[in-house]
């Protein structure tokens, strides 16, 4: 037990000290480029940070194990949106800006629909099911980047100190996605053997303990961002993860190898992941969002909300 335990604070490590390379190099890129913070989070931060979810789902999707990978993403997505996002908002509610956000909100709840249809009418995540999620995820991208490209350029400022060439902000990219994705390989590995070690079902970790632990990236990342000030950075990041879980992440793994909806759990005489987890994963992305996009700002109720929902939807797990 002690060399997990050992490893896995290696592996926290890895992730506070790549998610802090990470933000500082994606935020200079968009000082240097003169882009929006909120699209450098929703694309260039967010598949860095979705990394460890990629990795993960796709090992237990081929090694036969489509609960993990299941549970995985849809877990990802809620502990996103329901911890991650809510710390921020908790911590920090401020103003957004609705048209950044748009265009990342209209493609999670297009994904969700393509995930609504193979868990309730199809029943099973084919491999045309699979492709059609990264077809999603190329469409995104291309407009993203078509959207940083035409977006208003912001004025000039100042820079902070001396400026970083080019080359050492895609360094600092790279190093810190690599730490992130070994940190997050390191959490998840040793953290599951601790939680097997203690009784704790494979179900739940996988909805609970793999979730939390691919989306440690991106919380350390809001943190981060937080910290630094640049809590766009932050709100697109989640945002932008939660699309990739849904069309990267399964997209992937689902395309390498289907599997049917899995059945860990019964609630109220139903599959628990239909009754609870996709329909809680849709309303705490609508809790997120709505205001955002109709008020353009982010309140600390909707934070403590979001807090309250995850520990009662922890505590559920824990039960079934």
């Amino acid at each position: 037990m002690l060399i997990p335990v050992l490893l896995f604070l290696v592996g926290l490590a890895c992730l506070i000290k790549g998610g802090d390379w990470f933000v500082d190099g994606a935020s200079d890129l968009a000082r240097r480029f003169h882009l929006p913070e909120l699209l450098i989070g929703a694309t260039v931060v967010s598949i860095g940070t979705t990394l460890p979810e990629v990795m993960v789902s796709t090992m237990s999707a081929i090694s036969g194990h489509g609960e993990i990978a299941y549970g995985n993403a849809i877990g990802s997505v809620i502990c996103n949106t329901a911890l991650i996002a809510a710390i921020t908002i908790a911590v920090r509610p401020g103003k957004v800006d609705p048209k950044a956000l748009k265009m990342p909100v209209l493609f999670f709840f297009l994904a969700a629909a393509i995930y609504c249809v193979a868990a309730y009418l199809i029943g099973s995540f084919t491999r045309t099911v699979g492709i059609l999620m990264l077809c999603v995820f190329l469409v995104y991208m291309i407009l993203n980047v078509r959207q940083m490209k035409n977006s208003p350029q912001p004025e000039p400022q100042e820079p902070e100190g001396e400026e970083l060439p080019v080359w050492k902000m895609i360094l600092f990219l790279v190093l810190g996605a690599a730490l992130i994705a070994l940190g997050a390989h390191l959490l998840v590995e040793n953290g599951t053997k601790i939680a097997q070690a203690l009784g704790v079902p494979e179900s739940v970790i996988a909805l609970t303990f793999v979730a939390l632990g691919t989306s440690l990236p991106e919380l350390v990342t809001a943190i981060t961002s937080l910290v630094k000030g640049h809590s766009d950075l932050s709100l697109g990041n989640v945002i932008g993860a939660n699309v990739f879980n849904l069309v990267l992440v399964s997209g992937v793994s689902v395309t390498l190898a289907p599997f049917a909806v899995p059945q860990s759990a019964v609630l109220f005489g139903h599959n628990a992941s239909l009754v609870l987890e996709i329909p809680l994963m849709i309303v705490v992305m609508l809790i997120l969002t709505v205001p955002a996009l109709l008020k353009g700002k982010l309140s600390r109720f909707q934070g403590i909300l979001m807090l309250a929902i995850y520990a009662a939807f922890c505590a559920i797990q824990f039960t079934l």
